[in-house]
């Protein structure tokens, strides 16, 4: 099997991206959401996967078990901008939620907060943002780019983490991103925004303020489904939830579903690494009330 070449990265409207994510960008502006549509919405690396996994056993865990074990999670819950026409695995993630068939669809996206179609604000749609720590998100996105296809190639961890910091990475600035989505969420109320972090140590917290935005209220047994389902371990095993199945993701480099752990970074980071970003970060956040915990 052919393997795709690398993407470039170029600057597109003020955002770093790729032409996996650009090429079919009028099809996306214009796309049609409904107002059941509930959308996932994270910078790359900061927990799509996992969320994605429990809105899905919340809504369709009891009704269809089944598709926990026979259906790919980016075909339950697809990537709204992603377009590999050529690939083996050849597809538009806009097609693939115009197929879906659910009440209500579900639907993933990276884009920041200006890039998203306009009508998903006009039908008022949910939207479920979940932020992780800038320093476990660029050593998280550092092991996806080395293993994904349809990635950049990312250089060293030095080289990296550099163009990390200045956003010279797919989807742009994480400052950006992160920041974006959080100011939205001040005039639009139906952004529900969750910490990669608290999800960690409180799933059942975050689960009771997550159904609480969706309006939802599942049994005891319900719950504790959605939270054995979505476990690290579990996912990881499963070829539905751990992109197995994907012949970009060289899982021979990295695992896909690799650590999912708070304060990883510290394996990465040497001291200068670490008091440089820190110095970056605080000019880049000081007008922010975002508040990160890079451990817990």
């Amino acid at each position: 099997m052919e393997k795709p070449p690398r993407p470039t990265l170029f600057d597109f409207h003020g955002v770093y991206m790729t032409n996996y994510f650009t090429q079919n960008w009028d099809n996306i502006q214009n796309f049609k959401a409904r107002p059941d549509d509930i959308v996932i919405a994270t910078y790359p690396k900061a927990g799509t996967t996992w969320v994605s996994c429990i809105l899905d056993l919340l809504y369709f865990g009891q009704t269809s078990p089944e598709r926990q074990t026979s259906i790919p999670i980016h075909e339950r819950v697809p990537f709204l901008e992603v377009y590999i026409p050529n690939g083996p695995s050849g597809h538009t993630g806009k097609d693939a939620v115009d197929r879906l068939t659910t009440t209500p669809r579900l639907i993933k996206t990276h884009l920041p907060v200006q890039f998203l179609p306009r009508s998903f604000w006009e039908q008022n749609c949910r939207i479920v943002y979940i932020a992780r720590n800038a320093k476990d998100n660029v050593v998280s996105y550092f092991h996806f780019d080395r293993m994904n296809l349809i990635q950049p190639e990312p250089g060293d961890w030095d080289t990296f983490l550099h163009r990390f910091m200045m956003g010279k990475v797919t989807f742009g600035s994480w400052y950006d991103h992160v920041k974006g989505w959080w100011e939205k969420k001040q005039t639009y109320s139906n952004i529900h925004y969750v910490f990669y972090e608290d999800l960690i140590e409180d799933p059942g917290q975050e689960l009771d303020r997550l159904c609480s935005f969706l309006g939802l209220s599942p049994s005891a047994h319900e719950k504790e489904s959605v939270l054995t389902g979505a476990k690290f371990d579990n996912m990881k095993k499963n070829k539905m939830t751990n992109y197995s199945t994907v012949p970009i993701m060289d899982q021979g480099v990295s695992p896909f579903m690799r650590k999912g752990k708070v304060a990883d970074w510290k394996n990465h980071f040497t001291e200068a690494q670490n008091k440089e970003f820190d110095q970056d970060y605080k000019q880049k956040m000081k007008n922010s009330t975002l508040r990160f915990r890079d451990e817990i």
